[in-house]
């Protein structure tokens, strides 16, 4: 069995057959459907991947995505925080200091990322 089978078939095994998945009161049937309502933002999985390498504050963050806006990357970080997927440590001194990190469950999606990270590779090189 190849990894990928390997991997669809334990994804399989761990969603009961015809039980839709709900995400902020919407029904999913299928998995990819849900993780790409949670990380399918324009700049979410870019976060995400980042976060993966390192603690950050905002102003890293937005030297990182220049082309987006505070308002947009704020949002983009409150949703991610909403789904327990980003830390937001906030730390009581002037000029106030946030830090944005991966909770457990944001470091679980790491490899989804780190393997689409690779199939852009090998997509681009065929």
């Amino acid at each position: 069995m190849s990894y990928m089978s390997y991997e669809v078939a334990k994804m399989n095994e761990n969603q009961p057959s015809g039980e839709p998945m709900v995400y902020r009161e919407k029904e999913y049937k299928c998995g990819i459907d849900l993780t790409l309502a949670v990380v399918g933002g324009k700049w979410k999985a870019s976060i995400l991947w980042h976060l993966a390498q390192e603690t950050m504050r905002f102003s890293d963050l937005q030297r990182q995505f220049s082309d987006t806006t505070r308002k947009m990357l704020t949002q983009q970080l409150r949703e991610l925080e909403a789904d327990g997927l980003v830390h937001r440590e906030v730390y009581p001194q002037v000029p106030p200091k946030v830090e944005y990190s991966l909770t457990e469950k944001g470091r679980s999606i790491y490899p989804v990322l780190e393997m689409m990270c690779n199939w852009a590779k090998n997509y681009l090189g065929d």
